[in-house]
């Protein structure tokens, strides 16, 4: 009688039928864990250049209203007016800002026989649409004796 050698062949492959497929199952789960931290990534970049740019969109509004307080000290200093509301629309890097200027006196307070007018001066500067992504807003007050 001759020895089958199919079956011998067949008992050895058996147990590797059972381990068919572990690879695939590996490489599709390798792939999307990497692709999971792609997107992650992506995201956290995405946030970071949004919030660099409303950093630099903040510091252009803090300029603008600065230079409306500027402007509001010349007009009280030099000129002796007191302009409420004023409206500027400064240019260079502070372009497309909205600036309004707000001017309120009070006093006089009389001090080592000096009298002095105080002004409490208030510039906003704005840009974009209010309640958008995109809206910056800087207020500064400064308070001027004359």
């Amino acid at each position: 009688m001759r020895p089958d050698t199919n079956k011998t062949i067949n008992m050895r492959y058996v147990g590797h039928s059972a381990q068919r497929g572990f690879a695939i199952v590996a490489a599709i789960f390798l792939v999307v864990v990497l692709a999971a931290l792609g997107a992650f990534m992506l995201t956290f970049s995405t946030v970071q250049h949004i919030t660099s740019a409303q950093d630099i969109q903040g510091t252009r509004a803090y300029q603008a209203a600065r230079t409306g307080i500027e402007w509001g000290a010349y007009q009280v200093l030099i000129n002796s007016s007191c302009p409420s509301p004023a409206s500027l629309t400064p240019g260079g890097t502070q372009a497309g800002f909205s600036v309004t200027v707000q001017c309120a006196p009070f006093g006089p307070y009389t001090e080592g026989g000096n009298t002095v007018n105080m002004y409490q001066i208030t510039s906003t500067a704005s840009q974009g649409t209010l309640g958008s992504a995109t809206y910056v807003e800087r207020q500064l007050q400064a308070t001027i004796g004359k």
